[in-house]
Formats: C-alpha cells, sequence, structure tokens
C-alpha cells in the first residue's frame, strides 16, 4: 500500500523557518519525481515545488521561488521541504504526491501538514 506520510505540524513567526517533510513507503520511491502542493485556506490547490528521482533536479512556483527548497533523501524516502522568509500568505496545508504534474491529477497523496506562519 502506497503512503505518503507527512510528519507533524508546524508554526514559525512572520520571516522564520521551517522543515516540513514527509516519508513514503508501499513503493519505490527512488524511481519517482516527487511533488509539493499546498492549499491555504479558502483558495484553490496551488503547486509548489518538484524534485526529480535522484534530486539533481528541481523546480519552484513562483510564489516561493528563492525562498523554499526542496530535496529528498532517497535512502530514508525522504521528501523534504524548506522554507525561508516565511509570510502568512504562506499558511497552508502542505501535501507530498507522487509524480509530476501540476496542482491536481496525483494518484496518491499525503494527508497533508498544516504550516502557520503567524504575524
Amino acid at each position: 500500500e502506497v503512503q505518503l506520510l507527512a510528519l507533524g505540524e508546524a508554526w514559525c513567526s512572520l520571516g522564520g523557518y521551517l522543515r516540513v517533510s514527509c516519508a513514503a513507503s508501499g513503493f519505490t520511491f527512488r524511481h519517482y519525481h516527487m511533488t509539493w502542493i499546498r492549499q491555504a485556506p479558502g483558495k484553490e490547490l496551488e503547486w509548489v515545488s518538484v524534485i526529480n528521482e535522484g534530486g539533481t533536479w528541481s523546480n519552484y512556483g513562483d510564489s516561493v521561488k528563492g525562498r523554499f527548497t526542496v530535496s529528498r533523501d532517497n535512502a530514508k524516502n525522504t521528501l523534504t521541504l524548506e522554507m525561508n522568509s516565511l509570510n502568512t500568505e504562506d499558511t497552508a496545508l502542505y501535501y507530498c504526491a507522487r509524480g509530476r504534474a501540476g496542482a491536481t491529477g496525483y494518484e496518491y497523496w499525503g494527508q497533508g501538514t498544516l504550516v502557520t506562519v503567524s504575524s
């Protein structure tokens, strides 16, 4: 059974740093692109970042480019998103998903990690 388990909730003050992770199981993690998507309260799903199978290439949405960094540890089957210079607009549920697409269209999603940035 494919599982993507988000690790905990996260909170910080304006301008702060957070790291969220996703533990994968039930499939060969190193064979898949992995993606982060988020959904802010009352808003649509937003594509955040993607990383390739080997972790050698990544891409970011315009709203997070230069502030967020995606990485993966294929030995530990873990996907990570590091977030700097956080602002209140980054408050959202952050989902990891298997594969590479837009903001939707994924067969497997994690349950989401709530990230709250407080002013």
